[in-house]
C-alpha cells in the first residue's frame, strides 16, 4: 500500500480469513484505484497479481516480477489522461484465495467461511481483467491461461487482441499455457522425416486440448483470472515463461499497456464472439459445432437406451401357450405393471446416500484421517447396498423387474445429465459420457450370485475409487469450501449415484 501512496495513487488493504476442514487460510491483500479523468467512474478495469506464482498450482514459488510489474504499470498509466474507465491495481495474498476474498467484498457477496475486512475503496462494474505471472528474471514467450472456475471461460475476443498485440506491438511469441513444441529429436527415427512437423504440430495440440479439458472438467480455474468469470468479468492470465532472455519488464510493460488500451475502448461488453471454444493454439480453436455433437451423441444413445428398455418393461412373451392353441402373433405378449415408485425411491436413496457422504468428507475428521475414513465410507456404502441382495423376486409375469426400470431409468437420468452438462461444461459432459456410457449400458443382473457380487465390485470401484485419490481430493474440496467450485458435490451427489444405481442393477435379482 506504501508504494501506491507514494505514487498518489488512493489505497488501502483488505484482511481475511478462510475456514476450511484443513484449517484457516489468511492474509492481506491491497488495492489502489487510480479514478478516470474523463469518466464518472461507473466502470473499470483490472490489472493484478497475486504474491504466490501459478507454478505447480500455486505451489509457493513467488512472483515478484509480477508484482513489480503491476506497480511499475501504476506508475507510468496514472500520467495518462485518456482513460475512459477506472483502473484498479490488486496485489492478492497467496495465490488464488486473496483474490477470491477481494472480489467477493467488491461485489457485496458473502460466504459462510470468510471473514473479510470491507473495501474502504470502491470503483465502477468490472469489464476486464489482467493477471500477471512473472515469476523469473526473464521470459522467452507469453502463455495464455484462460480457463475460469465452473468451466466458464472469457470471450474469445480478448485473448485475439492480446495475442494480435503481443505479436505484432511486443514482439513476444504467444503460447496456450506454458509448454512449447517438443523437439525434433523426441520423435521416433522409424518415422520418414516429411511427417514430423505434422507430428509435432498434432501433438502440440492434443497437449492443449487434454490440459484444457483437465482445467475445465474438474471446474478449476488455471489461475487466479479464474475467479473473475464467475461475476461475467472477461479475464486471463499472461504468464511470462521463465528463461535466459529475451523479453523482460520493457516488452511485458508495452503489451499490458496496449492490451488496457484496446479494453478501454470498448463501448459494451464482449459478446460477438464465442463463449465456448477449445483453443489448440493462439491462433486457431474448435469451435462448439465441432466437439459438442461427441458427448451429446453420446447421451442420445443413452436416452433411447433407458427408452427402449422401458417400453419393453411393459410387456412380456407369454410362453406358457401351447404353440397349436396360439392364434396371431399379438397373441403372444401379455401386459404387466411397472413398479416405478420403488424404483424412484432406491434412485433418490442413492442420491441421499451421496449428499451424506460429501457431508463426511468436508468434515475436519476426514481430513485428519482421510485414509482410515475413506476405507470405512467404502465398506459403510458397500453395506448398506449389499442389502439389495435380500429384495425378494416377484412374478415377471405381473410386474416388471426391478433390475431392468432401474436400468431404464438410471441411463434416461445419466443422459439427461449430459445433455445440460455439454452447454454448461463441455469437458464435464464428455468425461461424463466417457465414464458413464459403456458402463451403465452393460449393467445386467444374473443368476448366479458370485457374478453378481463381482459385477457390483466392479461398479462400486468405478463409483467410490476416487474417495482414494488423496491430494486432488483434498484438492478439490478445497476448491468447493473456499472458491465454490461444485466440482467436488457433483461427484458425490450425481456422479456417484449414478454408477452406484448401474451397481444395483448387477446386484438385484432378476
Amino acid at each position: 500500500m506504501t508504494e501506491f501512496m507514494k505514487l498518489g495513487i488512493p489505497a488501502s488493504t483488505q484482511n481475511y480469513v478462510f475456514t476450511s476442514s484443513t484449517g484457516k487460510v489468511e492474509g492481506t491483500n491491497t488495492y489502489a484505484v487510480l479514478s478516470s479523468p474523463r469518466t464518472s467512474g461507473t466502470e473499470a478495469m483490472v490489472i493484478s497479481a497475486s504474491w504466490i506464482s501459478r507454478i505447480g498450482e500455486g505451489g509457493g514459488t513467488l512472483n515478484l516480477r509480477g508484482v513489480s510489474t503491476v506497480l511499475a504499470l501504476a506508475n507510468f498509466l496514472k500520467r495518462y489522461s485518456l482513460w475512459a474507465k477506472d483502473i484498479v491495481f490488486v496485489i492478492s495474498d497467496n495465490y488464488v484465495d486473496g483474490m477470491q476474498a477481494w472480489l467477493n467484498s467488491y461485489h457485496g457477496e458473502t460466504q459462510s467461511n470468510l471473514q473479510a475486512d470491507e473495501l474502504e475503496l470502491a470503483s465502477g462494474v468490472i469489464w476486464t481483467a489482467l493477471n500477471i505471472d512473472y515469476p523469473g528474471h526473464s521470459f522467452s514467450h507469453l502463455g495464455i491461461f484462460h480457463e475460469g472456475i465452473n468451466g466458464r471461460l472469457p470471450n474469445q475476443d480478448l485473448l485475439n487482441s492480446f495475442h494480435h498485440i503481443s505479436k505484432w506491438t511486443g514482439g513476444v511469441p504467444v503460447l496456450v499455457y506454458d509448454h512449447l513444441d517438443s523437439p525434433q529429436g523426441q520423435i521416433p527415427s522409424w518415422i520418414p522425416g516429411n511427417f514430423h512437423q505434422e507430428l509435432r504440430e498434432y501433438r502440440y495440440r492434443s497437449k492443449n486440448i487434454l490440459r484444457h479439458l483437465g482445467y475445465q472438467a474438474r471446474g478449476r480455474g488455471s489461475g487466479v483470472h479464474g475467479l473473475f468469470h464467475q461475476f461475467r468479468i472477461d479475464a486471463f492470465t499472461m504468464f511470462g515463461l521463465p528463461a535466459v532472455g529475451p523479453h523482460g519488464f520493457h516488452a511485458i510493460g508495452r503489451i499490458v499497456e496496449s492490451t488496457l488500451r484496446t479494453t478501454n475502448n470498448l463501448l459494451e461488453r464482449l459478446h460477438a464472439s464465442f463463449f465456448f471454444y477449445i483453443l489448440t493454439t493462439p491462433e486457431r480453436f474448435l469451435k462448439i459445432g465441432s466437439f459438442l455433437p461427441s458427448a451429446v451423441l453420446i447421451s442420445v444413445a443413452m436416452m433411447f437406451g433407458g427408452l427402449k428398455l422401458w417400453s419393453d418393461s411393459a410387456w412380456i412373451l407369454d410362453t406358457s401357450i401351447p404353440l397349436e392353441k396360439q392364434g396371431d402373433a399379438g397373441d403372444k405378449w401379455i401386459q404387466r405393471s411397472r413398479p416405478v415408485i420403488p424404483v424412484l425411491g432406491i434412485m433418490l436413496s442413492t442420491h441421499i446416500l451421496g449428499g451424506i457422504l460429501f457431508s463426511v468428507l468436508t468434515t475436519s475428521c476426514f481430513s485428519n484421517n482421510q485414509t482410515l475414513v475413506s476405507i470405512m465410507l467404502s465398506v459403510v456404502v458397500t453395506v448398506i447396498l449389499l442389502c439389495g441382495l435380500r429384495t425378494p423376486s416377484q412374478e415377471v409375469k405381473t410386474a416388471a423387474p426391478v433390475s431392468q426400470l432401474l436400468k431404464a431409468l438410471n441411463l434416461c437420468f445419466a443422459s439427461t445429465v449430459i445433455s445440460i452438462a455439454t452447454v454448461v461444461n463441455f469437458s464435464l459432459a464428455m468425461s461424463l459420457a466417457i465414464l458413464l456410457g459403456i458402463p451403465l449400458s452393460i449393467s445386467s443382473p444374473s443368476q448366479r450370485l458370485p457374478l453378481r457380487l463381482a459385477k457390483f465390485a466392479s461398479y462400486i470401484g468405478l463409483g467410490l475409487g476416487w474417495i482414494f485419490a488423496g491430494e486432488e481430493l483434498r484438492k478439490a474440496l478445497w476448491d468447493w469450501e473456499v472458491l465454490r467450485v461444485w466440482f467436488a458435490p457433483f461427484v458425490c451427489i450425481v456422479y456417484a449415484p449414478l454408477v452406484l444405481q448401474a451397481g444395483l442393477v448387477c446386484l438385484l435379482p432378476l
